[in-house]
This record gives C-alpha cells, sequence and structure tokens, in this order.
C-alpha cells in the first residue's frame, strides 16, 4: 500500500498546480468527457421548474450527465410497499427523460445500496419494510439522533449476504432502470461504516474489503447482464489513515483494500469537498475511470476543475481517458436548491451550492476555450 502512495505522490509532483487554466492538449477536441451534475430527484409538485432547470441552466452549460438520487421517490410497481408517499409517476420520470433527451443529458437514476439505509433518527425504506436485512439489528434507532454515540452508528447497511436482500434490490434496480432507459446507475455505496459485524450471523468474521467488494461485483455483473454500467462513490475505497483523509471521505474499517478487487469498468465518482485532493490520480493509476465531485466551495471546484484538465493533458495515453471529467454535487433537495439558484431563498454566503455550480461551469468553459 505504501508503495502505491509513493507513486501517487511522485505523480502528483509531477503534475504540479499551478496557479491558471491549463491549455488542453491539441488532439483534446472534447471538453470533458462528463460534465455532470448530481441532484436528488425532485418531487412532482417540483418537476416542472426542474425541467425548466434542465432546458435553461444545465444544457447552456453544456452539462451531459445527470445523477438523480431516486431512492424511494418513484411509484414501483414491482414493489409498492417500498414507495414514499407522493412518489413520482412513470408519466412523470418519463418527461424528465425526454427533456434530458432533447438536450442530450444521459440520465442516471441511483438508489443508495448496502449503506445509507437510514438517516438520523428515522429508517429508511428498505429496512422499514424488510428489517430482516439489517447488518446490525440489534442496534436500534434513537429518539434523538447524536454524533458520535455509543452504537457507532451514522448510517444503517444492508446485509449483502442476506440470501433475500438482493432479489427485492434488483428489482428495484431494473425497473428504475428501465422507466429512466439508461444504460448507467449509481448505487451510492458511499459512507459505509456497518459492514461485517460481528452481530451479523452471516458477516461475522469476514473480511471487510471482500465484503465490500463482493456487493460491488455483485451489482455490477448483474447490471451487465443488461449491458449497463456501475457508477459509486469512492470513499471506501481510499486509505483513511495512510491519506489522512479520515472516516467521512476514505475508510477506517479497512474496505480500502477493495479497490484491488472491483472490476475495472465500475465508474468512481470521488468527493472531496473541503480540500481539492488529488486522489482522481490514484484510482486512475488503479485501471479505474474517475469523475471528481464538488460541493459548495467554488475555489475549491475550480482548482478540480483545473487539475482534470492536467491529468488529461498530461498523462499518458494509457492513463488519460481514465479521468472523465466533473460532476456537481447538490446534497438539498431538488426544490431547496432551485429556491436558492431562483432568488426565492437566497444562499447569503460565499461558499455556497449555487455559486460552486456556477463557477464549476464557468471554468469548465473558460479553460476548453483557452488556446
Amino acid at each position: 500500500m505504501k508503495q502505491i502512495f509513493t507513486l501517487l505522490l511522485i505523480a502528483i509532483s509531477i503534475i504540479g498546480r499551478s496557479q491558471t487554466a491549463v491549455v488542453p492538449s491539441a488532439d483534446q477536441k472534447d471538453i470533458l468527457p462528463v460534465r455532470g451534475f448530481c441532484i436528488s430527484a425532485p418531487q412532482s409538485k417540483e418537476l416542472d421548474r426542474f425541467i425548466k432547470f434542465i432546458n435553461e441552466e444545465l444544457a447552456p452549460r453544456s452539462v451531459n450527465t445527470l445523477i438523480l438520487r431516486v431512492d424511494y421517490n418513484y411509484q414501483y410497481e414491482s414493489h409498492p410497499e417500498l414507495r414514499d408517499q407522493d412518489a413520482l409517476s412513470k408519466m412523470e420520470v418519463k418527461k424528465l427523460v425526454e427533456a434530458c433527451k432533447k438536450n442530450n443529458i444521459k440520465l442516471i437514476p441511483q438508489v443508495n445500496l448496502l449503506g445509507h439505509q437510514s438517516w438520523a433518527a428515522k429508517t429508511g425504506n428498505l429496512l422499514q419494510v424488510y428489517p430482516e436485512f439489517d447488518e446490525t439489528p440489534l442496534v436500534k434507532m434513537p429518539e434523538k439522533y447524536v454524533w458520535p454515540n455509543a452504537d457507532g452508528l451514522y448510517c444503517k447497511s444492508y446485509c449483502p449476504l442476506h440470501p433475500e436482500v438482493h432479489k427485492v434490490v434488483f428489482a428495484i434496480v431494473d425497473e428504475i432502470c428501465d422507466v429512466f432507459e439508461t444504460d448507467a446507475f449509481h448505487a451510492g455505496m458511499d459512507e459505509v461504516f456497518y459492514i461485517g459485524e460481528t452481530q451479523c450471523p452471516r458477516c461475522s468474521g469476514k473480511d471487510k474489503a471482500e465484503l465490500f467488494a463482493g456487493e460491488v461485483r455483485t451489482i455490477r455483473d448483474h447490471l451487465a447482464t443488461n449491458g449497463r454500467k456501475l457508477w459509486i462513490w469512492g470513499d471506501r475505497l481510499l486509505d483513511g489513515k495512510t491519506t489522512g483523509m479520515g472516516e467521512w471521505e476514505a475508510s477506517m474499517n479497512s474496505t480500502f483494500r477493495a479497490i484491488d478487487l472491483i472490476p475495472k469498468d465500475v465508474i468512481i465518482c470521488d468527493w472531496h469537498y473541503e480540500r481539492p485532493l488529488q486522489s482522481p490520480v490514484y484510482f486512475a493509476m488503479k485501471g479505474l475511470n474517475v469523475v471528481t465531485c464538488p460541493w459548495r466551495d467554488p475555489g475549491n471546484a475550480i482548482l478540480q476543475v483545473q487539475d482534470m484538465f492536467k491529468f488529461r493533458s498530461h498523462s499518458t495515453p494509457e492513463m488519460k481517458d481514465h479521468f472523465l471529467g466533473m460532476v456537481q454535487t447538490i446534497w438539498s433537495g431538488a426544490g431547496q436548491f432551485l429556491d436558492n439558484y431562483y432568488g426565492i431563498k437566497p444562499e447569503n454566503v460565499k461558499n455556497s451550492q449555487v455559486a460552486c455550480f456556477k463557477a464549476l461551469f464557468s471554468e469548465i468553459q473558460k479553460t476548453s476555450e483557452t488556446k
């Protein structure tokens, strides 16, 4: 592992970081292969306004990838018991599909798999309906959530070795991919703190990296039967101790070794929100395709755009195409973001999602036009 990070540091020192945008190489005719935007799927009442945003804000900025965090905000027919209240209908989803088709935007739905099966004091729909899938059934949801806590509870996970779990979640995955008419699916898989727990009769004593990699492979292989690609967040594949990234942006429970055990066609969404870390180089050196994902810091986003152009411009032909581009992440609801964006409830702070979004795509455009 130390040898890998030594190579990473060498690569970063060679690439460096300048104060001005780097001119793309002469043979780089594309802006960036992926110019993406990630947000929760809108509620029905926000649908028309969100489609307006696609047409008037995303398309003019040459956004070509839209990741929508759907989870259970859809009227599933395969498992109607998992639907959110007031979930999107098939007709409403088709409006999103048509808007993206019209603007040549690739639409990728996300349903959180493995981790993020609860939030704060609320259990998510999957474990509410199927509590037998819970990796940590002895950990009870608190009336009032605080962190840190004695149980180490951030978000619940489902047990990846439960014999029935994939029958349920793959029905959901297939249905949402079909209705979105897509050849890609985002499985989340970030911030997995509960995996291979001693209280689980199936996972106890098993290697956490192998468990995580096994779940990635299982999801990837299922998607591949229908010609679909798997996207995931990259934090569990980074060593939180060696890199100093810690338990949020990286793994402190040994899942990072899974990076050598997963298929190379899994696409990694590498998020770092407080610092413009250069971990895309590490993923690319492992043979994985990667996008960089900022959130609310415009200055960091600009540096991350510049880095992505440098990675592509100054890499070998074997490495260049692993650096796919950028995806702006939004972690409020779609309605709240639109209120912020259109000034109904403006964010009166320097570092905001709206400011980061505007800075990110402005920098992509400016750098791509530099001659």
